[in-house]
């Protein structure tokens, strides 16, 4: 038999026996994970700057793909200027009428009185020479629809003057009010819709995909990045079934590393409460059917990142989870 053939028997032999010593149940494997972050377009617009490589550390905020905004810019200078205008209205409104506007006013309802009288004394006229049958009964119908016409007339300035002399009111104040509300919320929405044509780093950690170039035109909603959420990635490991009860949030363990002598400090982060049949690669073959739940462990000490997909072995240090 070949070299390799003996080592994969040995490593079975030696997880079996390690699963059958009592010493050994608190003892998981699994592997180095890291939360997947993607990374969405929020419009369909051309991609014009993508700002980072794949395997790039990044901080969080940090601008990592911008798209065009000509047409959401366009958008936002449209709403900025109804917002102008609904301002200005309402300054006028709370300013009240100008002294202009009522002079104007005052010299309407003069000018509507001087009418009413010429009429009242033309419809006079015509009366006398209509009772002395010089005028047709038409003419006088005609001056009586004059006379009522510069009284509707003057009643009409007079109420456009008393509109004026009382102000703005209430009413008009608080539909002004409500129109510049209305304005600065449209303007605001607008200039969300301008930042999201930037993509930034939600959280710290680090670019493990790329979906796209600049130039290229991403569907709204598409994923563009793919990134590795934190600053180090956890241990996802196996616990069994028989020991799930002791096994929470808080409990202390210590993480072997493939290919790291150093033996890591980690402390449970979470523990799932659905149970699953263990993965083919993860135990032996024994092992395989048997119930575990999913748990993910921190790696408390500071340390250069290490990579994802790296097989660890967990061994948890009490048998109750650590207050």
């Amino acid at each position: 038999m070949g070299a390799r053939p003996l080592l994969v028997i040995a490593a079975a032999a030696f997880l079996s026996g390690a699963c059958d010593n009592p010493n050994s149940t608190r003892r998981v494997v699994g592997d180095l994970a890291s939360d997947r972050i993607e990374l969405t377009a929020e419009s369909s617009e051309p991609i014009v700057g993508i700002y980072v490589a794949e395997g790039e550390t990044v901080i969080a905020g940090q601008l990592l793909l911008r798209q065009d905004a000509t047409r959401a810019m366009a958008r936002l200078a449209e709403a900025a200027a109804a917002l102008a205008q609904a301002q200005a209205r309402f300054d006028e409104l709370v300013r009240g009428p100008r002294q202009e506007q009522i002079a104007a006013a005052r010299a309407n309802v003069h000018g509507a009185i001087r009418d009413l009288e010429f009429r009242a004394a033309d419809y006079e006229r015509t009366k006398k020479i209509r009772e002395q049958q010089l005028a047709s009964p038409d003419l006088l119908d005609r001056a009586k629809a004059a006379l009522d016409a510069a009284q509707a007339n003057l009643d009409v300035r007079r109420a456009q003057l008393q509109e004026l002399l009382a102000g703005t009111t209430i009413e008009e104040l608080t539909q002004a009010e409500q129109a510049l509300h209305q304005a600065e919320a449209r303007r605001n929405y607008l200039q969300v819709d301008v930042d999201r044509h930037e993509v930034r780093a939600p959280v710290a950690g680090i670019v493990d995909s790329r979906l796209f170039e600049p130039g290229e035109r991403p569907a709204s909603g598409q994923p563009v990045l793919i990134l590795l959420g934190g600053v180090q990635p956890y241990a996802r490991v196996y616990v069994p079934e028989a020991i799930r009860v002791t096994i929470g949030p808080g409990t202390a363990a210590r993480i072997f590393v493939d290919g790291l002598d150093e033996v890591l400090d980690g402390r449970v982060r979470w523990v799932s409460s659905e149970s699953a049949f263990t993965p083919y690669y993860a135990l032996t073959e024994r092992d395989r059917g048997r119930l575990s739940y999913v748990a993910k462990i921190d790696l408390t000490g500071q340390r250069d990142r290490l990579p994802d997909g790296v097989p660890v072995e967990v061994e948890f240090l009490s048998d109750a989870p650590l207050p």
